[in-house]
């Protein structure tokens, strides 16, 4: 008798997991007896998979990411250009400006910014960095009419720091063991409509279901051989058994 084979889904990472799940649930509401006998677990499947789907997108990286790193890159060019600027008055024919920019220029010293070197970190010493050409050094600063480039560098930092906070609010959002959580829906609910497709064949005859039990061996020795790197061939129905050969979390949250 035709029937669809079992499959270790647990064991597979979450982007494979999501295209199994998905591609089932997808065939299942195409093939028209299948969508009709088993309607129920048809439907289970698919908000399952909708639901995985979401945490999945959740779980990916962070969209803020690409702003930061283009604030990021801004902020450097501006750090460099006001070094630059600096560093252009230190030999400058009129004294007090020349004195301004050395007072300025021990102070590029003296904090030694990196700007390759860990975000959070070069944020927090540009802002007190920038407080100091506020407030100690703001006479040195509007002396080489650098005022204006002093606040656009803030700007750019601010934005970086902002970024930054959008961003771990976004990862604090999620629910601990969320994706973990709809994966396992997922899987009771693809396990029922197995279970029921199969019970069906078995009762009714296996020619109606052929198309779909065909189908879903096919994808079930593709995942098999090149996800899970096992060999092809057939293994027991899946009729009730525990499917949790349990990869450990590390394998199944691939944040």
């Amino acid at each position: 008798m035709k029937e669809i084979q079992t499959l270790p889904l647990t064991s597979m990472n979450n982007a494979a997991h999501f295209l199994f799940v998905s591609n089932m649930a997808e065939r299942a509401e195409k093939d028209k007896m299948v969508a009709e006998k088993c309607k129920a677990q048809v439907a289970a499947l698919r908000s399952a998979v909708t639901a995985e789907d979401e945490n999945l997108k959740i779980s990916a990286k962070s969209l803020t990411t690409d702003k930061i790193v283009a604030a990021d890159r801004l902020r450097d060019q501006l750090y460099a250009g006001y070094k630059k600027a600096v560093a252009g008055y230190t030999n400058f024919p009129i004294e007090e400006m020349a004195d301004a920019a050395k007072v300025l220029n021990q102070h590029i010293k003296d904090y030694k910014i990196d700007v390759q070197a860990q975000l959070d970190k070069e944020t927090g010493l540009l802002v007190n960095f920038i407080q100091d050409l506020e407030n100690k050094f703001a006479e040195q600063v509007k002396a080489l009419s650098l005022t204006a480039f002093v606040e656009k560098l803030k700007a750019a930092n601010e934005e970086v720091r902002s970024l930054t906070g959008q961003r771990t609010d976004e990862r604090s959002a999620k629910t601990a063991g969320a994706l973990k959580a709809a994966r396992a829906v997922s899987d009771e609910a693809y396990r029922m409509l197995v279970l029921h497709v199969n019970a069906h064949a078995l009762l009714e005859g296996e020619a109606a279901y052929a198309a779909f039990i065909d189908y879903a061996n096919t994808e079930i020795d593709h995942f098999r051989k090149e996800v899970l790197g096992g060999k092809k061939g057939k293994a027991k129905v899946d009729a009730g058994a525990d499917d949790s050969g349990d990869a450990g979390d590390g394998d199944i949250i691939q944040e």
